[in-house]
């Protein structure tokens, strides 16, 4: 069995180059399940396997309940990402962090603007035993690097696409990948 351990603080390291350099692209595909609605009754399937999930939507939304929704995926990733990078900083400050959590709020709200829908979150950083200047700067130096604060602080840089219908699900050039 193998040791679980976090990255290399050399992930820390800062990149000079002229474009972005992808690190690692995670792949998911949503599928409308038993009412063809991906909100409602949709199944998210990784494109490794590793990520299966039951989407409902929530009561408080009107349905069943019963499965994952888009915000605690998103809420999920967030607090995750932070905690991570939190920790590799921790590290290289020497800050032992010991019982440190993370909890992440992602919020489906009515638009006032345009009377559609907007997100909004919130993080909540618990450092127990950790002297609060310390622990604010941490988060501080923590919301810097993160690329999820980051994205919900400036934006993220997106493409939507209508893919040919024979298309195989392959991103990596192939054409041989397959989704579980």
């Amino acid at each position: 069995m193998s040791t679980l351990k976090p990255p290399s603080l050399r992930l820390l390291d800062k990149y000079y180059g002229d474009d972005v350099h992808p690190l690692y692209t995670g792949r998911v595909r949503v599928t409308g399940g038993e009412a063809e609605h991906g909100r409602a009754s949709g199944v998210a399937r990784s494109d490794d396997g590793a990520l299966a999930v039951d989407l409902r939507l929530p009561v408080a939304l009107g349905g069943e309940g019963g499965g994952c929704n888009p915000e605690q995926l998103l809420a999920a990733a967030y607090a995750s990402c932070f905690h991570g990078a939190m920790t590799l900083l921790a590290l290289r400050a020497g800050i032992s962090l010991t019982a440190a959590s993370v909890e992440a709020s992602v919020t489906f709200s009515r638009d006032p603007v345009d009377g559609l829908f907007l997100l909004s979150a919130r993080v909540d950083v618990r450092l127990p035993g950790i002297e609060r200047n310390v622990a604010a700067e941490l988060i501080r130096n923590t919301e810097r690097i993160c690329p999820y604060a980051k994205m919900f602080r400036q934006g993220i840089a997106h493409v939507v696409t209508l893919a040919p219908e024979s298309a195989s699900p392959s991103h990596d050039g192939t054409g041989t990948q397959s989704w579980p």
